[in-house]
């Protein structure tokens, strides 16, 4: 049997990691402890991230006519591959991150959800949030507003006092929701003015003073106990 026919395996296997992969980085290993690697490994498998070490020639091949035929350039040296297939940043992020740690590991380079970054550009993905993290930040953005007006809702139910009382009591006696509530709630208040016009009245002895107070109780209607 040819060796190609024993390597095509190999290069069906590394078709098959790389594919629908949101993200491919290739990075040199050498002088990376054996300590050092089984750590990396482990960080990377934990973040749903493949790492693979693949013969150049190999991957070569398989990526060919791919969105990361790009990284054929680099493609020289020991290499070892981080695969991501949902967080486009992640292998960049861990991987520079244990680099601070293991200056042995070397990023070369990597495809992004397609485009292709060199050393330096892979940097300034390493730098680019989780996925987690902007959702929380977001989150977190969404949630201060609404606190905010919670606590400042909260604060002028307090100031209000005896101001929140009266007809209020009244409407959650009655209930919501049905238009027999809506008419009920609607007779209430109509009854608490025309007792408050009476008494008023009362208290002024003429029609005069009742077109007075008629005004004067319309402006403060917000303000009926």
């Amino acid at each position: 049997m040819a060796k190609v026919e024993l390597k095509q395996p190999i290069v069906d296997e590394i078709s098959g990691v790389i594919n629908g992969a949101q993200s491919v980085v290739v990075v040199d290993y050498l002088g990376l402890t054996v300590a050092e690697d089984t750590q990396l490994r482990k960080q990377l498998r934990e973040a749903g991230v493949t790492y693979k070490v693949y013969k150049n020639t190999l991957v070569n091949r398989a990526i060919q006519g791919t969105e990361f035929e790009g990284l054929k350039d680099v493609l020289e040296g020991p290499s070892a591959f981080a695969v991501s297939t949902e967080d486009a940043t992640a292998p960049a992020r861990i991987l520079a991150k244990f680099a601070k740690t293991a200056p042995a590991l070397e990023i070369k380079a990597g495809v992004v959800e397609g485009t292709f970054y060199d050393a330096e550009g892979m940097k300034a993905i390493s730098a680019v949030p989780s996925r987690d993290e902007l959702l929380g930040k977001l989150l977190g953005s969404i949630q201060s507003p609404i606190t905010n007006l919670a606590r400042v809702l909260n604060q002028i139910a307090e100031q209000g006092g005896e101001a929140a009382d009266g007809p209020q009591d009244d409407i959650e006696e009655i209930g919501h929701g049905s238009q027999e509530a809506h008419e009920a709630v609607g007779v209430a208040l109509e009854e608490r003015l025309g007792e408050k016009l009476a008494r008023e009245e009362d208290d002024e002895g003429g029609a005069d003073g009742v077109e007075h107070d008629e005004r004067g109780v319309v402006a403060d209607a917000g303000q009926l106990p």
